[in-house]
């Protein structure tokens, strides 16, 4: 397998890889508390899961690398539940913008951030007009369970989306890293439906801290996940997410 990993790169590869026009694939997560069966990392590791599946899946067709993943978003609505971390907005858009900056100072013109943090997706879609004018390049933002909305759909059963801690994440985490997933805890780990923040419908929009969302930090139901799921949905966000990189390599050439 053609490695695609930014840091598992060297110098003169990355610089080979710039001069092909590559598009670079840039992870953008979050470290915050997933209930106590799902670890901090899930939407960071998910995020950078999918991209590396992506890269695998437009091979041949599209030449991608993979930049290490931005960890850390906008999570205060998770804070009083522990173990969570969280940027202002100023610095999120800062880091994104030296993160983008340094992308491009090596060669690369082609930068999809890919989101894997409802928290992220409003800010996220106001930064790229912002990015794009700092930067003089196109900026572009997907949250992978927006371009493989129809294969989450699809897998699940007990929600339409992607909740927090649930059965769609739970499976995707059983599937990319199961020996972090506390099983045995598994059958407390249930919450109520709530909506995708890029979908919320609600006339006025408001900071709710999730805590009066859920009080085990769980939304939806993981009790129905499985690694088979979460397989499905990790193969069908990757082939959604690479027939996007193949359009945007023919726009652009």
């Amino acid at each position: 397998m053609t490695e695609t990993r930014w840091s598992h790169l060297t110098a003169p590869e990355l610089r080979a890889l710039a001069a092909r026009d590559a598009v670079v694939l840039l992870p953008v997560g979050s470290t915050e508390q997933h209930g106590a069966h799902l670890p901090t990392g899930v939407d960071d590791f998910l995020a950078a899961e999918v991209c590396r599946r992506a890269a695998s899946a437009a091979a041949g067709r599209v030449p991608v690398v993979v930049a290490p993943s931005v960890w850390c978003g906008l999570a205060e609505h998770h804070m009083s539940f522990g173990g969570t971390m969280t940027l202002s907005l100023p610095t999120f858009h800062a880091l994104l913008r030296d993160v983008c900056r340094s992308v491009l100072r090596a060669g690369f013109r082609r930068i999809l951030l890919v989101n894997g943090h409802g928290g992220n997706v409003t800010a996220l879609n106001a930064l790229v007009g912002e990015l794009t004018a700092e930067l003089s390049a196109p900026i572009a933002v997907t949250s992978y369970f927006t371009v493989g909305r129809k294969a989450i759909r699809e897998a699940l059963e007990t929600q339409q989306h992607l909740m927090h801690a649930c059965e769609g994440e739970t499976s995707m985490a059983m599937a990319a890293f199961p020996h972090l997933v506390r099983e045995e805890l598994l059958d407390r780990a249930a919450g109520p439906a709530t909506e995708l923040q890029s979908e919320d419908t609600r006339p006025v929009q408001r900071f709710v801290p999730f805590e009066d969302v859920t009080g085990s930090g769980t939304a939806g139901d993981a009790r129905a996940a499985s690694a088979a799921k979460g397989e499905r949905m990790l193969r069908g966000c990757a082939e959604a997410l690479a027939e996007q990189l193949a359009v945007i390599w023919e726009e652009r050439r």
